[in-house]
């Protein structure tokens, strides 16, 4: 008599398939459960905060940060995963150092890192404060060796100003930023040819100015740290 072998390839086995399914799905959320039971509250905080930047969200009380328009070419995984692990080691450094008027953003085009003005200078003055020194000492060495270029970007508020020496908020914008690249080129090291300035004047606010404390937090330098994939794109 011939014996009748089973077929597992029925609905036993679809079952069986679907429950083994099952049955990782919920592994990997208790897992998930047990990792946030533990994680850092500051990073997770952190996390959350550059994500939001990262994917053009604005968080509850940020202001109309301006968000990137398309870009001619497609980011590589490589861009993006780099900038973020960027942000979190200046982060750490920032917290490390307790760095004040410091800011970090992800956004399309690169990591921000924003410096605001009492920081960084007098009210209408271009001058490094030598608060200023100390905190592009302590940021130099992570950003000197980095491949991708650099911007540093000078911002004011919307009071006008009319001085000898600056004219208008542009001449004071412009000289701002580019008194930082020549500090970190001639005492720093770093190398000019990834470096370039640009002034915007009361033109790229992150506040209203309708308030002293907006009009503050618009009087700032930003260092862009453009993504990688963007370096092509830079004028040679």
């Amino acid at each position: 008599m011939r014996k009748r072998h089973r077929d597992d390839s029925g609905p036993v086995a679809s079952w069986l398939t679907t429950y083994s399914d099952m049955m990782s799905l919920l592994l990997a959320f208790f897992v998930l459960l047990f990792s946030f039971s533990v994680i850092d509250e500051h990073r997770f905080a952190t996390f959350i905060t550059a994500f939001q930047n990262y994917m053009g969200i604005i968080g509850e009380g940020t202001g109309p940060l301006e968000q990137p328009g398309p870009l001619p070419m497609d980011y590589s995984d490589l861009g993006r995963r780099q900038l973020y692990e960027l942000f979190q080691e200046l982060s750490e450094l920032v917290e490390e150092e307790g760095m004040t008027g410091v800011q970090l953003e992800l956004e399309e085009r690169g990591l921000i890192v924003r410096f605001a003005e009492q920081v960084f200078f007098d009210l209408g003055e271009a001058t490094l404060k030598p608060e200023a020194i100390q905190a592009l000492r302590t940021i130099a060495p992570t950003l000197r060796e980095l491949p991708n270029p650099l911007r540093v970007e000078g911002h004011t508020d919307n009071w006008p100003i009319s001085t000898a020496r600056f004219p208008s908020n542009w001449e004071l914008s412009v000289h701002r930023a580019t008194n930082v690249v020549r500090f970190l080129v001639e005492e720093e090291g770093f190398d000019p040819q990834k470096l370039s300035a640009a002034g915007y004047s009361e033109y790229r606010p992150i506040r209203s100015n309708d308030t002293a404390e907006d009009r503050a937090m618009n009087r700032r330098v930003d260092i862009v740290i453009l993504n990688i994939d963007l370096w092509d794109y830079e004028p040679n």
